[in-house]
């Protein structure tokens, strides 16, 4: 068996997959702020389009967006 498929069957799942994670947007696999988002919307469903009845749910769903957003800053 050579080196070369040694070290591809150490790989890790992850590791095989990083690349994949790494060069593409955060939130296009995974959004923290989702279940905001949803509550947000079943919210204006409930009170017809009514925003002021919402105004909760929006401003939860804009405080997570902004401490995820600082939090992936951060990271970088």
């Amino acid at each position: 068996m050579s080196a070369n498929k040694v070290s591809e069957e150490s790989l890790s799942s992850w590791d095989k997959a990083k690349p994949a994670f790494t060069h593409k947007p955060a939130s296009g696999f995974y959004d923290p702020c989702q279940d905001f988002a949803d509550r947000s919307i079943k919210c204006m469903r409930r009170n017809g389009n009514d925003k002021t009845m919402c105004s909760d749910y929006f401003q939860a769903y804009r405080d997570c967006k902004k401490e995820w957003m600082t939090q992936r800053k951060k990271s970088t």
